[in-house]
């Protein structure tokens, strides 16, 4: 079991790493994915799934420090661009960390470590850190329908 957590941890990791290398080589690209359960929301051009955190507010992020390792900011190294099915004029940047992070009509944005790659959208509903956790819908809004309140750690 040990090793099974180990490696979806490192694979974890990977993807993150993968996304930040990304971020740094360009600027980020949100992309539209569907869910049966949760319906259309944001996600990063590989597939990974971006959350937004309700204790933030507009251009402003709480999540800082341990809370920013299980939550790593969407991070760009430009202006974000808008794939299909996003809006453009909900896109922008606060400054993070020496770095730009992207935001979504205003709210930060974040991927979870919980994830274990391309659609998989485990941060979903988590009450963790102080706030709730949840996709976010083309239009800016948390995505809450049948969302499982969760708390703790993952």
């Amino acid at each position: 079991m040990i090793g099974r957590a180990a490696a979806t941890a490192s694979f974890s990791l990977a993807v993150l790493l993968a996304a930040g290398a990304a971020a740094l080589a360009g600027p980020a690209k949100l992309v539209t994915r569907n869910n049966a359960s949760y319906g259309t929301y944001l996600s990063d051009e590989d597939g990974h799934a971006i959350y937004l955190f309700t204790a933030d507010s507009k251009s402003r992020s709480a999540c800082q420090d341990a809370c920013a390792k299980a939550w790593p900011p969407m991070m760009t190294s430009g202006a974000p661009v808008a794939g299909p099915g996003v809006n453009a004029a909900l896109l922008g940047t606060i400054p993070r960390d020496g770095g730009m992070q992207v935001t979504y009509g205003g709210m930060p944005l974040y991927y979870f470590v919980g994830d274990k790659g391309a659609g998989s959208i485990a941060g979903q509903g988590i009450n963790h850190f102080g706030g709730e956790w949840y996709l976010v819908a083309p239009n800016g809004q948390e995505i809450e329908k049948q969302a499982a309140k969760k708390t703790g750690s993952w």
